[in-house]
């Protein structure tokens, strides 16, 4: 059980949003005020790294304080197993009410990322009913008719981009996170200790801000004439201009002031109803986004810093403000709300010096490295690959695009295992853009992060010296469970 002193938790995660893009993180156009407000009473953190690139297996960590390899939810089992608990499942057994409130498509029933809150609106339950009845069951219609493990997470994201886009878009409303902030305000004022988790979707791609902020940061651009299609870029089939991708950039920026706002709007009503200061609020984005570095446009095929070293930033009543600069890893903030809740977990015990309130934070034997796990982007790929074809295009399957990613990352350095082509290796102190690819170089820094990576790797023991063939049929070699469960959700016969 726990402590009744009526501390609840908020934790927010602005999906897709870059540190840089943020006030508090020196960017140099006015995004996000209200955060500013925020950053001035929280701790803000340079160093925050998260376990993966992209929201499923992010989520997943910060749900379960596991890494990817440890709880199993990736693009190959697009799901957290029945066997780990989670959070969520902790603080409602301990009397917390606790809600979810999200669009994004990996965060549902379906991916089990909602087990444990009571209350929850996802994008299955958020849209208008003559859209539930006709577009969304014809893509149901078509997970149903796909028998194929490497298509059902791809059908999954394809729904969920689809209902993005169509929210984001001319035909919905301009944003889901007027309604989730709204769903919000209910859910603590009939609370007496709450647990919410929101997901904010407004940077992710297709974005299409509302008309107030768009003038300010993407005047005259219209979000119809820009690629808002990672993959035609990625493949090769669409080329981008730095002019294009500067108004990209405008239209990102416009969708991060809107989430600022709506934050904004959020904190104010926990000020006005006396909630704000026995409050726990948590604000970071679960990956960043690329605009055109390292040749890629999205979150997909790569870790490198813009996608993981992400924005972090924690207010804990009678917690001093201030910033820090110590490396951080996102499922470390499992063990902060548990220890800050006193609660019992339910699946990983309790680790203090995981905990970021607890005066031994980080004090093990990996304390200052972080990994970073991305396994088969199958999901990406699928997509990838249908773009490429469209357009009379060879993807090389020994490329990034087939790869999995591994990385062991230190403030001053990083080494990256790539699975088809060469490892990268940056020192981070001096080369903070990763351009110079230092790896088989006698450089001290990376010899040792290296030699960490290695130890994470004999650790969660997976190896990567099986072929990938993208067409394989891979039910054959599915355990039951997964199968099952696939069966229950509809994804297969």
């Amino acid at each position: 059980m726990h402590d009744s002193s009526g501390d609840n938790v908020l934790f927010v995660v602005m999906d897709t949003v870059r540190k840089d893009h943020l006030t508090p993180y020196g960017y140099g156009k006015p995004t996000t005020p209200g955060l500013e407000e925020f950053a001035a009473e929280a701790t803000v953190y340079e160093e925050a790294v998260a376990p993966a690139p992209w929201t499923l297996p992010v989520h997943a960590s910060m749900f379960t304080g596991l890494y990817p390899s440890q709880h199993g939810a990736s693009q190959e089992q697009p799901y957290l197993p029945d066997d780990v608990g989670t959070l969520a499942e902790a603080m409602s057994a301990a009397g917390y009410d606790t809600a979810c409130y999200s669009s994004n498509a990996w965060i549902t029933p379906y991916t089990r990322l909602t087990a444990g809150f009571d209350d929850q609106d996802n994008f299955f339950e958020v849209m208008p009913g003559d859209f539930l009845s006709g577009a969304l069951a014809s893509f149901w219609q078509k997970i149903n008719d796909n028998d194929r493990m490497r298509a059902v997470a791809n059908r999954l994201v394809e729904l969920g981009n689809e209902v993005h886009e169509y929210f984001a878009g001319g035909e919905g409303a301009d944003s889901k996170t007027p309604d989730v902030i709204d769903n919000t305000i209910e859910f603590v004022d009939d609370s007496e200790e709450w647990f919410a988790f929101i997901n904010l979707m407004d940077a992710h791609l297709p974005v299409y801000p509302p008309e107030q902020y768009r003038e300010e940061f993407a005047p005259d651009v219209d979000p119809t004439e820009v690629c808002q299609n990672s993959k035609e870029y990625n493949s090769g089939a669409r080329d981008i201009s730095d002019e294009e991708f500067e108004d990209i950039r405008g239209l990102y920026d416009a969708e991060i002031r809107h989430i600022d706002a709506q934050l904004e709007r959020l904190f104010d009503h926990l000020k006005a109803t006396d909630q704000w200061e026995d409050t726990l609020v948590v604000v970071c984005a679960d990956h960043g986004e690329l605009h055109g570095e390292h040749g890629i446009y999205g979150h997909e095929f790569c870790i490198y810093d813009p996608l993981v070293n992400v924005p972090l930033m924690l207010k804990a009543p009678g917690e001093d403000p201030g910033r820090s600069d110590q490396q951080v890893e996102l499922q470390d903030l499992y063990h902060t709300v548990l220890e800050f809740a006193g609660v019992d977990a339910v699946g990983e015990p309790l680790d203090p010096t995981r905990s970021l309130l607890s005066a031994d934070y980080r004090e093990f034997a990996d304390g200052e490295y972080a990994f970073v796990e991305y396994h088969r982007p199958v999901v990406e790929l699928k997509q990838l690959e249908t773009k490429a074809e469209e357009a009379g295009i060879d993807l090389d399957e020994e490329s990034r695009y087939y790869s999995r990613m591994r990385a062991a990352r230190r403030t001053d350095g990083k080494y990256i295992r790539n699975e088809r082509i060469d490892d990268e290796a940056y020192r981070l102190d001096r080369d903070p853009g990763e351009t110079e690819n230092l790896a088989g170089d006698p450089d001290e820094t990376i010899e040792a992060v290296e030699r960490r990576l290695r130890e994470f790797e004999e650790r969660v023991g997976e190896t990567w010296d099986d072929d990938y063939d993208p067409d394989d049929d891979v039910l054959d070699d599915m355990d039951e469970t997964t199968k099952d469960r696939l069966e229950d959700l509809g994804y297969i016969e």
